[in-house]
């Protein structure tokens, strides 16, 4: 944090004359206020976050409440302590009051309650992203500051009335934004709240309920809408908080993620789950595309993941022929209008392998009923009722029943994901049952030697199978469960009656009293000993998905999304015009048929990142494959015209870059032997796609395909660019 006796602004030497003491005195009086309010607020928050460390855990709710507020008190103080002054945005001053709001990653208030900073995401600060000229909002002027070091290294101001301009001297020909878009690169993304746009902020700022598409070409700063609309639904919308299941990220390709890593813990939320959609089934981490064309089309119908419905419900089928099983006590029917009544008994919407337990409990009520039918048949009133069977040890003897455990085991066996899915791959009779709608090439193009040598296209089936059929070893773990919480029941049922033996006590009253009941006991039970499954935390349900480069992804693996979803509540950003397999309908066509009902469109047109030169040559490359492209409209230009060379300058053109360019990324792409150094990547075109960089260079971009899935490419490489594009060509 910045020493109170040192000023808020370091001011390079041609910007002096916004160093004027008329300029920026009031801004360094509210930054001491702000120093000082920092530093009690992190004191405090060390002091109660220490205190709720050392409360009791407790259990259920309770436990669960004090791990909410160490989250959230540990998320703040770690971006107070990360921030320190540039947690300040800028300022706004109203035309009916001259007294600015200073706008921030945070609220802040001092001792006294006055308010510092106003949240970015408070519909108080909405004004500071959203006044523009034409519709200012009662806005007589906003200042917008860059942070560098904890330093204001510059700061820009605009007016929208004649009496905004007092006191606002430092003007400039271009907004803060716009000065910002020629900055360097860097392995991050860049920090670009205070820079935010206003109609990226009307987007951020729009409502939950359905799904938001965010359509916007390259540069439109679709990424940044994506990113700062998770963190103010978060901040915004009490049914999106952590406890009800909190949002899902999913960004098209690793790359992207570590590029975009930064962002939401620099907006103050780190509790948001990242990923990509291999990551959302364990086999995805290595898994291959599939090479076949046609079965990947095959493979990516919302259809093909039904499936898997009648594929589980070939073993569900009950036994049609009955069976007598045996006691030490007597010999029950069990008919096969009992064996369906137990299988009818699951609940709706119960995993396969979990509904097991129950049919094997709705089986052992009708076998104990019939035998006390039986038995009570049998009675003639005498003293046969001695000999009543303890309905404990029945139940005992019918689960060591090998002939009823065994039928009960074939008749609803437990079942694997991955052999579901591969006997659909490698026996074409079960394949042909649960996909009717194929034909008989369509199931011999399906089938492979190796049932289980699995592509990126078997994800949705392999995800939709283990949803169906839940964990086969809970079963496992309830029984393990269940034995130890009796055996510590017991334990402590001997040591409360050793404690109590020669105490004379009335059990309904007092705390003694109160150990002798049941479910006092239960609470006394340490559940966290027992033994449990490790949570996936990417299996759901989350309350909101926020899904960027959207329009790479097929139907079936929007099904993987859906079923995570639970509300279809997304947010969901892309550009048809950058889809490698073709987007020939509208977002609402292709949403409704996977199936999304409530669904709003907002379109970006105006790219604030690719240069006018860039654009110019990259508008072509797409139209010539998709004329109704959404091309957006680029705002500046960076005097560099695009080069065109030879691939044997590759070398020389890099060396050149990185001798007069201190600072910033280039990225060449399409070049596989050239290998990353410090400030080069090397990647292909689809692994480009949401990144950005100073300079990019093109080697071959002819070579990237043709047809659509190659115009895409070349378009999606060449708009990388902020500043400069190289296209190099082999002789």
């Amino acid at each position: 944090m910045i020493n109170l006796t040192t000023s808020a602004f370091d001011l390079p030497e041609r910007l002096s004359h916004k160093a004027d003491p008329a300029l920026v005195d009031g801004d360094e009086r509210h930054f001491a206020a702000i120093a000082e309010s920092l530093g009690q607020s992190i004191a405090e928050l060390s002091d109660r976050l220490e205190d709720a460390r050392r409360a009791p855990g407790g259990k259920g709710r309770e436990a669960m409440d004090r791990d909410t507020e160490i989250h959230r008190l540990t998320g703040r103080l770690r971006t107070l302590r990360r921030f320190g002054l540039d947690l300040c945005l800028g300022h706004f001053v109203r035309e009916d009051d001259t007294e600015p709001v200073y706008v921030g990653r945070l609220g802040l208030t001092d001792g006294t309650g006055r308010r510092l900073l106003v949240d970015w995401r408070s519909p108080a600060a909405a004004p500071f992203f959203a006044a523009t000229h034409a519709n200012p909002m009662g806005l007589a002027s906003r200042r917008r500051y860059r942070w560098s070091g904890g330093r204001i290294s510059d700061y820009w101001d605009e007016v929208f009335t004649s009496e905004g301009l007092e006191g606002r001297a430092a003007l400039d020909d271009q907004s803060a934004f716009i000065a910002s878009l020629g900055g360097n690169r860097s392995a991050r993304m860049r920090d670009v709240l205070s820079t935010i746009q206003s109609d990226q902020d009307a987007i951020i700022r729009a409502g939950s309920r359905g799904a938001l598409v965010v359509d916007g070409g390259p540069g439109t700063g679709k990424t940044v809408v994506a990113l700062h609309r998770t963190a103010h639904l978060l901040y915004s919308d009490p049914r999106l908080g952590h406890r009800r299941g909190g949002v899902l990220f999913v960004g098209p390709h690793r790359p992207y993620l570590d590029y975009v890593a930064d962002v939401l813990p620099s907006l103050g939320e780190e509790g948001v789950q990242t990923c990509v959609i291999r990551d959302l089934v364990a086999e995805g981490a290595s898994v291959n595309a599939e090479t076949d064309r046609e079965v990947a089309r095959l493979k990516s119908s919302a259809d093909m993941v039904k499936a898997i419905e009648p594929a589980v419900a070939l073993y569900e089928e009950p036994p049609t022929e009955g069976m007598t099983v045996s006691t030490h006590w007597s010999d029950v029917w069990l008919s096969a209008d009992d064996w369906a009544a137990a299988f009818a008994a699951v609940e709706p919407g119960t995993p396969h392998n979990e509904a097991r337990d129950q049919i094997r409990e709705e089986l052992l009520t009708i076998l104990m009923d019939k035998h006390a039918d039986e038995y009570e048949g049998d009675s003639d009133g005498g003293d046969e009722a001695d000999d009543e069977v303890p309905p404990a040890l029945l139940r005992r003897a019918l689960l060591q029943n090998r002939e009823l455990m065994g039928a009960l085991n074939r008749a609803w066996p437990m079942l694997e994901a991955t052999d579901l899915v591969g006997d659909l791959w490698s026996v074409p009779a079960y394949l042909r049952r649960c996909a009717p709608w194929l034909s008989a090439d369509d199931v011999r193009r399906l089938q492979r030697g190796d049932a289980r040598a699995w592509t990126v296209s078997d994800l949705p089936l392999l995800d939709a199978a283990r949803q169906r059929l839940g964990d086969a070893g809970e079963s496992a773990r309830r029984s393990r469960r269940e034995a130890a919480a009796a055996t510590e029941r017991a334990r402590r049922a001997d040591a409360m009656a050793s404690m109590l033996q020669n105490v004379e006590i009335d059990e309904s009253e007092g705390a003694l009293g109160m150990l002798h009941g049941r479910d006092i006991q239960d609470t006394l039970i340490d559940d966290s000993a027992l033994p449990t499954a490790e949570r996936d935390p990417l299996a759901g349900p989350f309350a909101h998905i926020v899904v960027d480069e959207a329009q790479e992804l097929s139907d079936a693996e929007w099904q993987m999304l859906l079923r995570r979803c639970p509300s279809r509540s997304f947010t969901i950003v892309g550009d048809r015009a950058q889809a490698r397999h073709g987007f020939t309908e509208s977002w609402r066509e292709r949403l409704e048929r996977v199936g999304l009902d409530r669904i709003e469109v907002a379109t970006l047109s105006v790219n604030y990142r690719t240069p006018e030169e860039v654009m110019a040559q990259a508008e072509p490359v797409i139209r010539a494959a998709l004329p109704d492209a959404n091309v957006p409209a680029s705002i500046r230009s960076s005097g560099i015209p695009v080069r065109h060379g030879s691939a044997t300058e590759l070398a020389a053109i890099l060396d050149d870059w990185l001798a007069t360019h201190g600072e910033g990324v280039a990225c060449v792409i399409g070049a596989p032997l050239f290998r990353d150094t410090p400030r080069v990547r090397s990647l292909t075109p689809a692994l480009s796609k949401g990144l950005e960089f100073d300079l990019v260079v093109l080697v071959d971009p002819e070579a990237f395909g043709d047809g659509i899935e190659g115009a895409v490419d070349r378009y999606v490489a060449m708009t990388r660019a902020t500043r400069q594009l190289t296209i190099l060509t082999s002789a």
